[in-house]
């Protein structure tokens, strides 16, 4: 449409028709007309380019945009505890499967493979609890350690491991994971604790040749809820025994424990030994039932476990066929035996020490020939000396050590506070006289 203004201010319309316009008719009648027709028609025929210009370009604006800044493409493999599922006879089971973090699904590189299973505490059907616990939470603390796919299934409540559905659910989680993670058959582990201890034993015997190594921490094979199995004492370990007689076992238990009798990991140790079988019995002084926390933290297990292959008992010896026959009994004590150490020297290590900031954390005095530690909140803690300057809490973690520094002088300087995880360090205050 086309406004034509007239001296007057009056405004008429006229059509869109070029030739319509009184200007075009007599330009000269009408000198103070202003006529944007022409102008208008070039604007919108202007305005319509740019329009189809700006739909064609925004496209591939935005590809070319894309391939700028590529989106960061997302991990081969997921990695760590990972949430996992298996039907069986109509039934979904949920579980966990632990992978380490250099697994790597597309270089299909064979991997050492754990089937774990948990305690009577952390049955259920979520299939996470029994990701709190034992070797699980071993792994969390030290991953380093741990270079191994880890199958974790759970029992449901109200049933038991040795429950024949279970055992069958937990070889079919195993034989799933195996299969999709790469699990080494030659390096394929067996482990349990408590409850999951009974299971371990009889997934052993079930499976003899499927296992590399067992590692089992207070289990046994006189089930709490089958007080019967106790009158097969005199023969029942050695069929065990006798099945797994190639195969290597470690077992752990604590002296003090009121659940699961030491006598069940004692009397399965005695049938190992007698058929000439390679096992290994830590008994953890002072413990109760929780002995699988110090098990489970133990350096060695891992190394112990990679020693061996079906193959043969090291990857050192290629070739072997036969298990040496091996049987070792162990008192492992909760902790050295405490030295007495003088006064003087005693004295030399009293003292407050601070954190970095300067602010006191812990005081260290002396009480007749015992040391003592006093913390920030008022709670003292009786010292044992384990040599000179090394000191543990007489009633606290047996992997806890209190390290004291000195200078080229011999001056006591710092304290650290170590322990399985971590380090701590603390400054001796300076006494000004």
């Amino acid at each position: 449409m086309e406004i034509v203004r007239k001296p007057s201010g009056k405004q008429k319309n006229f059509p869109i028709d070029a030739h319509a316009c009184p200007r075009h008719k007599n330009p000269s009648a009408y000198p103070a007309i202003l006529c944007f027709h022409s102008d208008m028609l070039r604007l919108s025929r202007f305005l319509a380019v740019c329009l189809l210009a700006a739909w064609v370009i925004a496209p591939s604006t935005a590809r070319a945009a894309g391939r700028a800044h590529p989106a960061p493409h997302p991990p081969l493999q997921e990695t760590g505890f990972l949430n996992r599922k298996i039907e069986l006879h109509g039934i979904t089971y949920r579980f966990q499967v632990y992978l380490p973090e250099q697994y790597r699904r597309d270089d299909h590189k064979q991997w050492p493979i754990i089937l774990f299973l948990h305690g009577r505490g952390e049955r259920g059907s979520e299939g996470m609890w029994q990701t709190q616990t034992g070797l699980p939470e071993e792994v969390r603390d030290h991953p380093e350690r741990w270079p191994f796919v880890i199958v974790m299934p759970q029992c449901t409540l109200p049933g038991y491991w040795t429950d024949p559905a279970m055992m069958a659910m937990a070889m079919a989680a195993l034989d799933q994971e195996a299969a999709e993670f790469h699990g080494d058959p030659q390096r394929t582990y067996l482990t349990g604790l408590s409850l999951g201890g009974y299971g371990a034993w009889e997934l052993a015997r079930s499976y003899p040749h499927r296992w590399a190594a067992i590692a089992i921490a207070a289990g046994g094979v006189f089930w709490s809820y089958a007080p019967e199995r106790w009158q097969q004492a005199s023969t029942l370990p050695a069929e065990y025994a006798h099945a797994l007689r190639r195969t290597p076992v470690w077992l752990f238990h604590g002296t003090d424990d009121n659940v699961v009798p030491p006598r069940e990991s004692e009397l399965m140790y005695e049938a190992f030994k007698g058929g000439g079988g390679h096992v290994r019995l830590w008994l953890y002084q002072g413990l109760k039932h929780d002995c699988w926390t110090r098990a489970f933290n133990e350096p060695e297990l891992p190394h112990w476990l990679l020693g061996h292959r079906l193959e043969g008992p090291a990857a050192s010896h290629p070739g072997a066929t036969e298990l040496p026959a091996l049987a070792e009994r162990l008192v492992i004590p909760f902790h050295p035996p405490a030295q007495k150490l003088p006064p003087a020297q005693l004295d030399s290590l009293a003292g407050e020490y601070c954190d970095k900031k300067g602010n006191p954390t812990v005081t260290v005095f002396r009480q007749g020939d015992q040391l003592y530690e006093k913390n920030r909140q008022g709670d003292i803690a009786e010292l044992g000396a384990e040599s000179a300057y090394l000191f543990f809490y007489l009633n606290g973690s047996s992997t806890t050590r209190l390290i004291f520094q000195r200078d080229a002088q011999g001056r006591v300087t710092a304290l650290i506070l170590h322990d399985d995880r971590h380090e701590e360090r603390w400054e001796k205050r300076k006494v000004s006289f």
